[in-house]
């Protein structure tokens, strides 16, 4: 039997899963912001934030529901059954926030980046560890399998770190497959989408498009980088749903792992051996973590914005435990 089409817009709408009332929308949108935040910065990840904030499990399923049935009504211009079928909603909501964090942070995050790096990498280095305590206490049960599954995430984030950016070409085809691979580590927690746009070559060649959106160029740029990371997204969060359902400890393992693999990344303090003139400018091919060497005022600030990082996860996480729709 056929399932009945909504009769109206308005029913089409509030048939799909999400926020029920404005304080409910905006606090979702609040997460979104706090997610877009967090991707523009190499070595955060939205993953993570989406996480600590409860709303991970229904970010999987809201992209599942970009579906074949959901695709087969759009074809049939049967569009009040897709949009009742799609997690509309959430998404809407959810990715408001984060248009409106990436686009207005992006300026923001290269100025604090370049003029204050270790103060901000101080601050990274706070949330990512508040955040490897939240989401490890979410295993349930640690054993010999879910051990190697962490120890795994964390080599493989380790890793993948210590990867060294490099000129890559700037035609449609690389913009779309930057958008496929950068959309997978920017929804997993503890792996930067934004580093791996940095190891792709195209993290400053995006987010400068991104400081003037409505250009011509820049929004045929930004339309192939969207469409890439809405297939890989679309492909990839099916496989993440099903590991979290099928082996949720090991998977959250894995995934805590990757975070704590990341923080190699963050260590605000860090000694240059080798540098090279790529695609024009300089990058560091190696650096090793050091210890400050001395406790003045810069190194004191630096440490007070870990434990302020530190304090707003856990905040956040109370927060979003007390204020968490269902």
């Amino acid at each position: 039997m056929t399932e009945k089409s909504p009769e109206s817009w308005r029913e089409a709408f509030f048939n799909s899963p999400g926020p029920q009332t404005l304080k409910q929308v905006l606090f979702l949108a609040l997460k979104g912001i706090c997610m877009g935040a967090a991707d523009t910065v190499p070595g955060v990840s939205g993953g993570t934030i989406a996480l600590i904030t409860g709303i991970y499990d229904r970010l999987l399923a809201a992209v599942k529901s970009v579906n074949v049935r959901m695709c087969d009504r759009l074809l049939h211009l049967d569009i009040k059954a897709a949009v009742a079928e799609l997690h509309v909603r959430f998404l809407l909501a959810l990715f408001c926030g984060i248009a409106v964090a990436v686009v207005s942070l992006a300026r923001l995050m290269n100025y604090l980046l370049h003029h204050y790096p270790q103060l901000t990498a101080s601050l990274f280095f706070g949330l990512i560890v508040a955040s490897i305590w939240v989401v490890g206490r979410k295993v349930k049960r640690w054993g010999v399998a879910v051990s190697i599954s962490f120890f795994a995430g964390a080599a493989a984030a380790f890793h993948i770190v210590d990867l060294v950016p490099t000129a890559t070409p700037e035609t449609p085809g690389f913009i779309f497959l930057s958008g496929m691979i950068a959309i997978c580590a920017m929804i997993l927690p503890g792996l930067s989408g934004a580093f791996i746009l940095l190891i792709l070559g195209k993290y400053e060649f995006i987010t400068a498009t991104l400081k003037n959106p409505f250009d011509p160029v820049n929004t045929g740029i930004i339309a192939v980088f969207a469409a890439g990371c809405a297939i890989g997204l679309a492909g990839f969060s099916r496989i993440l749903k099903y590991l979290l359902d099928a082996f949720p400890n090991s998977t959250l393992a894995f995934l805590t792992g990757l975070m704590v693999g990341s923080l190699r990344k963050v260590w605000p303090w860090k000694e240059v051996v080798q540098a090279k003139i790529i695609g024009g400018e300089l990058r560091v091919l190696y650096e090793h973590n050091i210890m400050p060497e001395s406790f003045d005022a810069g190194v004191l600030s630096a440490f007070g914005l870990m434990a302020v990082g530190f304090v707003a996860v856990i905040g956040l996480e109370k927060l979003s435990e007390a204020k968490t729709w269902h």
